[in-house]
């Protein structure tokens, strides 16, 4: 191999490894690595990508390394370049090497891993006090979660800090699979209609944790976002026993979050169209009869946005479309 040649195959190689030191350097994410964890569980799946990741760089300069070496020492040399170069015959303990070592390092990875991940969940079940429980809808194209209290909100999850969270993940009606993934929380988990996956995890830092959609599931899949918000036990506590009341006399924000998250996604925040028509100016969201059956069973490539939601979700989003954009029937659809 020329030596220009070979140059340029270990700036290729050697390329990352070499670019990550000065992304960090300037206190840029290089992104190489995983969120950094805000749970025990996300814990535990960073040391396991950090404990894989190590052992790939060993077996990555094992390969590259002896490769060089060769590359080097057996070339041509101004050798005809039909003659045969030198001739090294096997070697058993070479082999019975490159045999067992990676069946050790194998071996390792599976051990680390059988330890550290299957007991996630046990982990957070044992944490102790008091669980909150919250049931996760993956719907095209948004996320619905509902609170223990019966507290309805759209693509936005509220938790305690450092209190257990059990959330109970499912699937809309008649809808496609979705994956729920916070990477600075935990694991993925799909979103199956019919089906419900349950994931444990205790929240260990304050803030706002931004995730995705991991499953593609359509037009609109990169508009399935997910945004969890971390806040203190107490405050927590008291956002979801106000919200209730808000919620039962109608002055909540449910309306606007259910039409930003189901609606606007496809027909722009003023209706006035996107991937989907325009909607502000339509007889159709004046007529709550025809707008529910709409929502509930879909139309053309539209899909079933409503199917289960409950009348004061209905009534939420009629509000806001009469208030917002002037159109809207009341509750007994006139």
């Amino acid at each position: 191999m020329r030596p220009k040649l070979l140059a340029t195959t270990a700036l290729l190689a050697l390329g990352p490894s070499i670019a990550a030191p000065a992304a960090w350097a300037d206190g840029d994410d290089p992104g190489l690595g995983p969120e950094d964890p805000a749970s025990p569980g996300a814990e535990r799946i960073a040391d396991t990508y950090w404990v894989i990741t190590g052992f790939m760089g060993l077996v990555f300069l094992a390969v590259f390394v002896p490769l060089v070496v060769f590359v080097v020492k057996y070339r041509r040399r101004g050798r005809d370049r039909y003659a045969d170069g030198l001739q090294v015959y096997g070697s058993t303990r070479l082999e019975l090497t490159w045999t067992l070592v990676p069946v050790g390092i194998v071996a390792i990875l599976i051990g680390f891993v059988v330890l550290a991940l299957p007991s996630l969940n046990d982990f957070a079940k044992g944490y102790g006090g008091k669980t909150e429980e919250v049931t996760v809808i993956g719907k095209r194209f948004y996320w619905s979660y509902e609170y223990g209290n019966g507290v309805l909100t759209i693509d936005r999850l509220r938790l305690p800090l450092g209190r257990n969270v059990r959330l109970d993940v499912t699937g809309g009606e008649n809808d496609v699979i979705h994956s729920f993934w916070v990477p600075a929380l935990g694991g993925k988990f799909d979103s199956i209609p019919g089906e419900t996956n349950t994931f444990y995890f205790v929240p260990t830092e304050r803030g706002t944790f931004k995730g995705v959609c991991g499953e593609f599931c359509g037009l609109e899949h990169t508009e399935m976002t997910i945004t969890v918000e971390v806040l203190e036990a107490s405050e927590y506590d008291r956002w979801v026993r106000e919200e209730a009341g808000r919620q039962r006399d109608g002055t909540s924000q449910l309306g606007r979050e259910t039409f930003e998250g189901a609606c606007a996604k496809c027909h722009g925040l003023a209706g006035e169209g996107d991937v989907g028509p325009r909607i502000a100016g339509n007889a159709l969201i004046g007529d709550r009869d025809a707008l529910v059956r709409l929502l509930e069973e879909g139309r053309g490539k539209m899909p079933a946005v409503g199917a289960g939601w409950e009348d004061r979700q209905y009534d939420a989003l009629f509000d806001y479309l009469e208030k917002e954009l002037g159109q809207g029937g009341d509750a007994d659809g006139s």
